[in-house]
């Protein structure tokens, strides 16, 4: 990623859902001119969501910043004009991001998106803390508790069953409970 970071990230504003068609329109005009060493990355930042529903999960790919998209550009100020009208006249191209299309993100925002450009999963279920919950798998399976605690970094809920008469935590997946 280091690498990458040698240019400036700006950003351009597309017509909506255009965000891939002009990816790929821009890196086939960079690559036919020869301009791999000025335009570095063209980037449509996504994110991989999972929706658990009824202990099922549905994995779908959403743009992290729909209507944008990201480009890294080293290049001198006597390019600079080139390679603007490069960009601005691409299909989809609305316009640069920033009062003059020269400015870059600064430094802190562009060492942030570019850490945003890996992949990321965002988990989405139809419960949350306080609901009541059948768990559909494992030794518990069958058991309705309540969600005291949910974790989405590492996927899972806490609830509490009961066990030898009384209430005890266990973690468990988000896909091994359904909302009741």
């Amino acid at each position: 990623m280091a690498e990458e970071l040698q240019g400036k990230w700006y950003v351009v504003y597309t017509t909506t859902n255009f965000e891939k068609k002009v990816k790929t329109s821009l890196e086939k005009a960079i690559k036919n001119r020869g301009l791999q060493e000025v335009i570095r990355k063209v980037e449509v930042p996504e994110e991989e969501k999972v929706e658990v529903k009824d202990g099922k999960k549905k994995v779908t790919t959403v743009k992290k910043f729909p209507g944008y998209v990201f480009i890294n550009i080293d290049c001198t100020e006597e390019m600079w004009q080139d390679i603007w009208y490069l960009i601005r006249n691409t299909n989809g191209v609305r316009g640069f991001v920033s009062a003059k299309p020269t400015e870059p993100l600064e430094m802190t925002e562009a060492d942030m998106i570019a850490m945003g450009f890996e992949a990321a999963v965002a988990t989405e279920v139809d419960y949350g803390v306080g609901d009541l919950v059948r768990v559909i798998s494992g030794p518990f399976a069958d058991s309705e508790c309540r969600v005291e605690e949910m974790n989405d970094e590492k996927q899972q809920v806490r609830v509490s069953v009961s066990m030898f008469g009384r209430e005890t935590p266990i973690y468990l997946d988000f896909t091994q409970v359904i909302k009741i």
